[in-house]
């Protein structure tokens, strides 16, 4: 599927899609609860052993035994010479699963549906999926004051258009490594993936992802959160290797009866950027939280 306009009517499109999706989310979690009776309500509570600080603790943990579904919408700006904007609405599940007393699994699945407009042009665009990338680790079910996980990151070439991937099934390793003393959670994760398959008419890939992510949890479930992304493509020409944002954003727990849903929001400038890259951008989170009942 490749779609093209003249306007930007794709771009509202991806906004409506993260809408849509967003209210889906609090729909079907509201439906949940009032389908359950009070007493239900209370026997959940109870059996999840969760208090909201254990979620937000949680949730800010990639490798938690938490099974969640968050949906981001973000708005990439100025991009090449005619400042256009690119839109990308992500559902990323993650999903635990336990393998033995000791260790589990956790998936977590990242789609994203991109509006992208072409850089050379003031006008026009391609809508679609882009490529796939799952990665799994494998973590401890009760790690110690450091939590860390290992596994792979993969790149699965199922974008719509040529515009929207990278035309390779890339595989490579995958870790990650945080903290979380008092308030505070600490860490990073990074992968990098190389391309080992895939249309003999697309360049070789070979990229690398890191995300270093704090967070400042407050009173009455706010926290204060900075969670960018640095890339680098290691076949790019010099000066168009990395990109390096940095910004930060604020986020709550919001109560809906028996289910909780993680919002936030953040702002980040790419300090470096390669050519044609956005300079800023702009994300908005919901992520319904779904813990094990015990």
């Amino acid at each position: 599927m490749r779609l093209r306009t003249r306007g930007s009517p794709l771009l509202a499109r991806t906004v409506f899609s993260f809408v849509a999706a967003l209210v889906f989310l609090i729909f079907t979690s509201s439906i949940s609860a009032q389908s359950a009776t009070d007493s239900e309500s209370a026997a959940v509570s109870e059996t999840s052993g969760e208090s909201s600080e254990d979620l937000l603790k949680a949730a800010e943990n990639p490798v938690a035994d938490l099974f969640s579904i968050p949906i981001q919408n973000t708005t990439n700006f100025n991009i090449g010479p005619y400042r256009r904007t690119q839109n990308v609405v992500t559902l990323e599940p993650i999903i635990p699963l336990s393998l033995s007393e000791n260790w589990m699994l956790v998936s977590r699945i990242i789609q994203p549906i991109i509006w992208q407009p072409y850089p050379d042009q003031r006008t026009g665009g391609v809508f679609g999926l882009g490529d796939m990338t799952p990665s799994f680790f494998i973590a401890p079910e009760n790690p110690g004051s450091m939590i860390w996980g290992v596994g792979t990151a993969t790149v699965i070439p199922v974008a719509t258009s040529n515009v929207l991937g990278q035309g390779k099934l890339g595989l490579g390793p995958s870790a990650v490594l945080l903290a979380q003393p008092g308030q505070w959670t600490v860490g990073a994760l990074v992968s990098n993936a190389w391309s080992i398959a895939g249309s003999g008419g697309r360049p070789p890939v070979n990229r690398m992802a890191l995300e270093y992510f704090v967070s400042y949890n407050l009173r009455h479930e706010w926290y204060l959160t900075s969670s960018p992304t640095i890339t680098a493509d290691w076949r790019a020409s010099p000066g168009n290797v990395w990109t390096l944002p940095i910004g930060g954003g604020i986020g709550k727990l919001v109560n809906f009866r028996d289910r909780v849903v993680d919002f936030s929001g953040a702002f980040y400038r790419n300090a470096k950027t390669p050519a044609v890259m956005p300079t800023w951008s702009m994300s908005l989170q919901a992520t319904l939280l779904l813990p094990k009942q015990k």
